[in-house]
Formats: C-alpha cells, structure tokens, sequence
C-alpha cells in the first residue's frame, strides 16, 4: 500500500494525523540532519502499524517533507489505523 505524507521533524511529539486538507501528517521528534529523520520516521510508522521496520520503505521525498512510502502490510490494517486518526491539530 502507498502512502503520501507530509513529515515535520524537530516536533517535541510523536503523532500521525490529517490536517484541514485532509493531508496525512506526522510530526516527530528526530532532527531533520543526516537521513536521522527519515530512519525514525520508517521506525515510528513501523510502530503505528504494528509491522517491522523492513515492511516500511521510502519510495521518494527522501530530502523532501512531502514523501511517498510503500507500506507492506494488509490494507484493512492500514486503514482502520488510518482511520482512527484524528483531524487537525
């Protein structure tokens, strides 16, 4: 499954949501320097998902916050989570 993502590094949370557009958003912590934010990015969405870091790859944006990644688990998972995600915030 692919996902299209804007990601704000340098948060003082950890937290995926939509914004007003209806964007997926995820804030984390981990610096935007040297790939940091990317490696702990595949690990944070790792986690929401409840799948291994391999089962997340990012497919483009990797010096971009608009990123794309591909997300191998099934897509029922994937969209409950999603989902149950709040709005703006």
């Amino acid at each position: 499954m692919v996902l299209h993502l804007k990601v704000k590094p340098g948060s003082k949370i950890d937290k995926l949501f939509f914004d007003a557009a209806g964007q997926l958003n995820a804030k984390i912590k981990a610096p935007a320097q040297d790939g940091k934010a990317n490696a702990y990015l595949v690990e944070f969405l790792a986690r929401q998902f409840g799948i291994s870091k391999s089962s997340v790859e990012i497919v483009s944006g990797f010096t971009n916050p608009h990123k794309r990644l591909e997300i191998s688990a099934e897509e029922g998972i994937v969209a409950k989570i999603l989902s149950g995600l709040e709005g703006v915030n």
